[in-house]
């Protein structure tokens, strides 16, 4: 319990510090976003709404540092991560929160398939090398050396196409309207699976080759030969003797892998010009849309903190040694 709560007071502190760092990035950039949107939007906005825009944007000079940076935290209380400039006047939240769920479901689903199946045929490929397993280690190998987007530019030039099962492009038919209805969901699904299966394919070996390499190093402890010696089941041997203690290191590996869902894969959503957050934040980027930046990164660097959290729990669960005090 005392090591939780040390590790919870970590975390926390280390958000204080992430949200704290977020807030200053905006004061210490250069130039003037007020005077870029009026500059943008070319007499659309009168010069009189200066004083106001600026409050808006929480950079009022009349007020001292302290009063907005608490201003700022106030903001935050209430969800309140500002306004977009490059499509002002919609809130950054807003924005975040429509591109959001497409990347959970594209990426999130990728990356738990990638970590089952890599995690279980490196299981049994450590467990029983010499079998016909150890001939998925050359080929997932060779995979793993191609980059994301270029399986997905192979995989759009080779299965894609005006006629084909699967879509080349964007997340759903773009004359649907998002809705959670059967025949959306069907179509939301066939629009993932190609860049889905690329993170799959990419990132699978990774998995298998840390857990195999982890499974041949358990299988020669001597509690392994006990449980064999007790008369064990070869099964039962392998998943709760071996598995169990072999996949510790890959469970915060796992959780990094969480966190980093709400990145994305930039690349991934470029090619196949998928609506999550990586083509968002590439948007905020070339526009120079500073609170949405710090927006999405400040969700990021929160997701991230979250899933080593339950990395962490995880551990406690997994490995009874971390539950002993001293």
């Amino acid at each position: 319990m005392k090591r939780l709560l040390t590790r919870l007071a970590f975390y926390l502190f280390t958000a204080w510090a992430a949200i704290t760092i977020n807030f200053f990035i905006a004061r210490t950039l250069p130039g003037n976003p007020v005077s870029a949107l009026l500059t943008k939007f070319q007499g659309q906005i009168d010069s009189s709404a200066i004083a106001s825009l600026t409050a808006l944007f929480g950079l009022d000079k009349h007020q001292s540092l302290w009063d907005q940076y608490v201003a700022y935290w106030g903001q935050l209380a209430h969800g309140d991560l500002g306004i977009s400039f490059s499509q002002f006047p919609v809130p950054v939240s807003t924005l975040i929160g429509s591109y959001l769920p497409w990347t959970l479901f594209l990426v999130g689903t990728a990356t738990v398939l990638s970590f089952l199946i890599g995690t279980a045929l490196g299981v049994l490929s450590g467990w029983r090398r010499g079998s016909w397993t150890d001939a998925l280690l050359p080929a997932t190998a060779f995979l793993s050396s191609i980059p994301y987007f270029w399986l997905g530019l192979i995989a759009i030039s080779v299965l894609a196409g005006p006629a084909s099962f699967f879509p080349g492009s964007f997340s759903y038919d773009q004359g649907l309207t998002p809705v959670w209805t059967p025949s959306f969901v069907a179509n939301a699904v066939q629009h993932a699976i190609l860049p889905a299966a690329t993170i799959v394919i990419s990132s699978m070996s990774g998995w298998l080759l840390g857990m195999r390499n982890m499974m041949v190093t358990v299988s020669s402890e001597d509690y392994i030969t006990v449980a064999h010696a007790k008369g064990l089941s070869d099964r039962r041997v392998m998943f709760s003797y071996a598995a169990r203690n072999a996949m510790l290191p890959s469970v915060s590996g796992f959780a990094l892998s969480l966190g980093f869902i709400v990145s994305g894969t930039f690349l991934v959503e470029i090619v196949f010009s998928y609506q999550g957050v990586g083509t968002l934040l590439l948007q905020a980027i070339g526009a120079d849309d500073y609170p949405l930046m710090e927006g999405i990164f400040l969700v990021i660097t929160l997701a991230v903190l979250a899933a080593n959290f339950l990395a962490d729990l995880a551990y406690l669960l997994l490995d009874p040694r971390t539950r002993k005090e001293g």
